[in-house]
């Protein structure tokens, strides 16, 4: 077992479910949320609902570069606390302000410029290129307001503040859903905007966003951030931040580029395709989120017991997490299954695309428990300093068996998405595996230790 070092901590561990249910809320919120406008994109047509989401699997992988920066800075900030280190802490928060601003206007730029080639290397079908050429154009603005909001709302998380960081996504995500339905379907002299009133009701919602969250930095954390924190790039706060950013968004990117070779891989069995793959990559996005938000809760956790230095009770956490999390999200894979057939008749009424769909929610149900292991441990090892092994050691399966095995099941072999879905349930479990053997061999706690020194010999 891990050994305890003497310091301990100056305030109990906070506890994971009252993290966990505000974080699983804030997912909820945001998948159902996607849920409603890609039904609406695709009562407009199933060439409309392809474009939703092929523009949106490529504004995400964009925006895996914001977890450069929201990943490093949540551990960062739980690690400090953890430790008492209240003031470095903040000048952490500061200065993702800065390195928000500098990531965010060159992604919205680049999804601005060149959201053409973008989606012609995804494959992007004729009729499904002009519809998603102009709604990623309509999605840069509200991305360098999301740049700010990920740090922003992660500080918020780290200390402990889940439930008002619940509360900004609410307002904002209702507001969002308010103008999108309108926006989107058009509402008495309202026009009907299709997929670019999607993005307008985003960005005011996100604008909304920002303030609030702005707001809740001086109300609960004392934080009035000035003009030169919105561009100045402090060397040392940043340096710590990007020691655990970089390998978090490593691994991110890793796999969206993976994942979006599987998109681009459906998109060449044509637009109906294309469209099965949207409505039921939407439901899987709604059973994962269990899993999602007992990941994130125990890397909070996990980051202030490391800072107290509180090893044994990490290590007894992340296995009580697991063991849950593997149980629920099982059971909701499950159940998404076997009412497969209504909930994909939410989106469209093609027979063809609905069979299709629930052989695929089948396949997610052996899916999620490997996807639950990384999601919940990935993060705990994060959480204790080791943020280089999960990128080192997924990226071969990724790469060979996420990307190339779904070539080779889906087009070479013919299985069409059932053999998207294999190659994807292969990959989670082969990761999944190897970090949960990470885990527990304790190849983690060398890590650990050497974060309780640092932060031990910092405070004097």
């Amino acid at each position: 077992m891990p050994h305890r070092t003497p310091h301990r901590p100056t305030h109990p561990a906070p506890r994971l479910f009252p993290l966990a249910w505000p974080l699983f809320m804030e997912l909820w919120l945001g998948i159902a949320v996607g849920m409603v406008c890609t039904a609406l994109a695709g009562r407009v047509s199933d060439a409309a609902g392809g474009a939703f989401a092929l523009a949106n699997q490529l504004s995400a992988t964009l925006f895996i570069l914001f977890r450069i920066i929201g990943a490093g800075v949540s551990v960062v900030i739980t690690q400090s606390l953890g430790a008492g280190q209240r003031a470095e802490a903040d000048r952490v928060a500061r200065a993702v302000l800065g390195a928000g601003t500098w990531m965010g206007v060159p992604v919205s730029l680049a999804a601005l410029l060149f959201a053409e080639p973008l989606l012609r290397l995804l494959q992007a079908p004729a009729e499904v290129l002009p519809l998603a050429t102009v709604f990623l154009q309509c999605l840069a603005p509200a991305m360098l307001l999301d740049a700010w909001l990920a740090s922003m709302s992660s500080v918020l998380r780290a200390h402990l503040h889940s439930r008002a960081a619940l509360a900004v996504i609410v307002l904002m995500q209702s507001s969002h859903l308010a103008l999108a339905v309108p926006l989107m379907s058009g509402w008495g002299p309202v026009p009907a905007l299709g997929l670019p009133g999607f993005a307008l009701a985003l960005l005011i919602s996100r604008l909304l966003g920002l303030g609030l969250l702005l707001w809740l930095w001086r109300a609960h954390l004392g934080l009035r951030p000035q003009l030169s924190d919105w561009w100045r790039l402090p060397r040392a706060p940043l340096a710590a931040v990007l020691h655990i950013g970089l390998p978090a968004a490593a691994e991110n990117i890793a796999y969206r580029l993976s994942f979006l070779v599987t998109v681009g891989v459906a998109a060449t069995m044509g637009a109906a395709a294309l469209a099965t793959q949207a409505y039921t990559l939407q439901l899987m996005y709604g059973v994962l989120m269990f899993g999602l938000a007992t990941g994130f809760a125990a890397e909070i956790v996990v980051g202030h017991m490391i800072g107290a230095g509180a090893l044994h009770e990490a290590h007894r956490l992340v296995r009580k997490a697991l063991a849950r999390g593997l149980v629920v999200s099982t059971l909701v894979a499950l159940a998404a299954a076997l009412s497969g057939r209504w909930l994909l008749g939410f989106f469209t009424q093609d027979a063809t695309i609905i069979d299709l769909g629930v052989s695929l929610l089948w396949i997610t149900v052996l899916l999620e428990p490997g996807r639950t292991f990384n999601l919940v441990v990935i993060n705990a090892l994060r959480a204790t300093g080791d943020a280089r092994y999960p990128v080192m050691a997924g990226a071969a399966s990724m790469v060979l068996v996420l990307a190339g095995g779904s070539w080779l099941l889906g087009s070479y072999f013919g299985l069409g998405l059932p053999g998207l879905w294999i190659a994807y349930a292969a990959d989670e479990w082969l990761r999944g595996l190897l970090m949960w053997r990470r885990w527990a061999t304790l190849a983690w706690v060398p890590h650990a230790r050497a974060v309780h020194s640092r932060l031990r010999a910092a405070r004097g």
